[in-house]
């Protein structure tokens, strides 16, 4: 009887073990076939042409590998998922290509054709959104090597959207004018990529500003993800005194007037759902290097959000959620674009002060944004390169960004950017254009699953944004010269107003500014003391030049090389005739060039003190 007790009660224990050697195994054969799969690539020509560790390229990237690209990209897709669904929902707002006669364009959703046209366009515009979004990265990882993923950009799509076109058109130009101006604004970035113009206004910004530009953008992911639109909903904008204020309250007792909580602070269902699911867990996950954290967090939120009739469902009982769930139903369907597909309107002359007006914007917002976001993630992924203070392949990256803006106008989209949630498939440990091209491979998929796909809530991604990107990306302060005012302040100016003024392009503008501004007046009271008088620590100060570093776009440095051949030609022409050189010397071929030749290269040569004889026998 003691031996069979003693037997059961070793049963469990022998069972425990058994499971563990199971699990141990297990484990080990998928890391051995992890293994032999990145091996196999990375001494392929795949592995070769991306640079992956062990590779045996030259300049191959230390900690690079196939699945973790792989796993980078499927994270970044998984944070720019809901940009499908509020991309296309934000530019529907224009009402498209529907046609509405009333005055008053408010009252056009009060018309049932209209508001079922809208409705067709807007999911005309989630295929076209999942479409340029999964090229753009596509082309962009191919042809760049970054893991930067490239889609349509929020902030953009809402200046396009609400002040461009207007609320059911209801703006100073039409949407098919807009998208004419879009498609313009990508071919002027195309030239002043080629011309190096772009990249040579990037390198004149102070190497300081460009570093806090990181933090404020890892503040700004992190203001987003506790947003309402895109986040968990743990803040909100204030009204009168106080510009932002807690929330967490349900959506239903915001007041529409003043966006602040009746009541119910920090007791929403979907926050907290999104805090624990979403944010404990995945950080729980990450503490013990678990690879897919961020994908099982945002994975458990938003399937725990899908039934209906909770108090944490994506498809409440409303029109609203009705026309959600109808969509998610379907889970694999494809609809084509009929509405948005080329439907430029080239008939600029009646708004052609409009037409310059938007053209002009989306051109200084777009090179101050979308180049401030692509250097702060190639920053934050390595790739730059601290003597020339550029990443590999810029000008390809910026025409390659040029150029999508231009198809993305073709598909009836506002301008395409590259995306600042690319830095949650950096933390995963993105370092390669593999990291890009998988993304745009899943918003290619996405096109077929986009009733899924769309269905991902806000909340869902909200804590992914926040504890991730954010919190990785502010790492970078460290690096902000401290030391100096004239550098600490603008520094400080766009931390501050990236995340505050919802925009990467004020706040560098900002920054630019107060540094402009501050450092030229101390520069200008040094010259005029005779240096005599200056600042604290005026010596800690990090050096900027107009001239930019690094070096020169090409077409100044070939006019530069142009000029310097010419003079070279005009000192050899008014060369007197050489002494001790015989006719059939002249005339032997080549000899007269290999002679001036070496003659150039004895002008090129330090000039040292003649040795006479005299001094040569001493």
């Amino acid at each position: 009887m003691a031996e069979s007790l003693e037997h059961n009660g070793n049963s469990p224990r022998r069972l425990g073990s058994v499971l563990r050697g199971l699990q141990s195994t297990f484990h080990h054969h998928v890391a051995k076939g992890i293994g032999r799969i990145d091996k196999t690539v990375s001494s392929s020509v795949i592995g070769r042409f991306f640079k992956l560790e062990g590779s045996g390229h030259a300049s191959e990237i230390t900690g690079s590998s196939f699945v973790k690209e792989l796993r980078a990209g499927a994270t970044t897709f998984a944070t720019m998922a809901y940009i499908i669904a509020v991309n296309a929902t934000v530019l529907s707002q224009t009402g498209g290509t529907c046609a509405c006669s009333l005055e008053d364009r408010t009252k056009c959703d009060d018309v049932p054709g209209y508001k079922a046209c809208k409705e067709d366009i807007r999911r005309d515009l989630v295929t076209a959104t999942s479409a340029i979004a999964g090229l753009s990265s596509f082309v962009f990882g191919l042809f760049t090597n970054l893991p930067v993923a490239v889609a349509p950009g929020m902030g953009m799509n809402a200046y396009f959207a609400f002040q461009v076109v207007g609320p059911n058109g209801s703006g100073p130009i039409s949407y098919q004018v807009a998208l004419t101006a879009v498609f313009v604004e990508g071919l002027v970035f195309i030239v002043l990529a080629l011309t190096g113009m772009r990249q040579w206004l990037v390198k004149l910004i102070p190497a300081t500003i460009k570093t806090a530009t990181g933090v404020g953008i890892g503040l700004f992911l992190a203001e987003i993800g506790l947003s309402y639109s895109a986040g968990i909903g743990a803040i909100t904008g204030g009204f009168k005194a106080t510009p932002l204020a807690i929330a967490g309250c349900p959506e239903e007792m915001i007041d529409p007037e003043t966006r602040m909580c009746e009541g119910g602070i920090m007791s929403s269902p979907k926050m907290w759902t999104a805090i624990l699911a979403g944010g404990i867990v995945s950080a729980y996950l990450m503490s013990f290097r678990v690879k897919y954290a961020l994908i099982v967090g945002i994975a458990l939120v938003s399937i725990s959000s899908w039934p209906r009739n909770t108090h944490i469902t994506y498809f409440p009982n409303d029109e609203e959620g009705n026309m959600r769930f109808d969509f998610f139903k379907s889970i694999v369907s494809f609809h084509p674009i009929r509405n948005t597909l080329n439907v430029l309107d080239w008939r600029i002359s009646e708004d052609s002060s409009q037409f310059a007006l938007a053209l002009f914007t989306f051109l200084y917002v777009d090179i101050i944004d979308a180049t401030a976001t692509l250097y702060s993630m190639a920053r934050f992924c390595g790739a730059i390169d601290t003597q020339d203070a550029d990443f590999p392949r810029s000008t390809t990256a910026y025409c390659c960004d040029a150029a999508c803006i231009s198809v993305g106008a073709l598909f009836g989209c506002s301008p395409v950017t590259a995306f600042i949630e690319s830095g949650a498939g950096i933390a995963q440990g993105g370092r390669t254009g593999l990291t890009a091209m998988f993304t745009g491979v899943c918003f290619i998929v996405a096109i077929f699953f986009a009733p899924v796909l769309a269905s991902i809530p806000p909340w869902a991604t909200g804590c992914t944004l926040v504890l991730v990107v954010g919190c990785m990306m502010i790492q970078q302060i460290t690096r902000i010269n401290w030391r100096y005012l004239g550098d600490v302040l603008p520094s400080f100016v766009v931390i501050a107003f990236v995340p505050f003024s919802y925009s990467v392009a004020y706040g560098l503008i900002a920054g630019i500014f107060v540094y402009a501004v501050l450092n030229g007046l101390i520069a200008c009271t040094v010259w005029a003391s005779g240096g005599r008088l200056e600042p604290e620590e005026y010596d800690a100060k990090e050096y900027w030049s107009w001239r930019g570093s690094g070096r020169a776009p090409w077409f100044i440095r070939a006019i530069a090389r142009k000029k310097s051949v010419g003079k070279a030609d005009k000192r050899i022409v008014e060369r007197p005739g050489r002494m001790g050189t015989s006719f059939n010397d002249e005339s032997r071929p080549g000899s007269s060039d290999r002679n001036d030749e070496m003659e150039m290269e004895m002008e090129s040569m330090p000039q040292q003190n003649p040795v006479t004889p005299m001094a040569h026998s001493k």
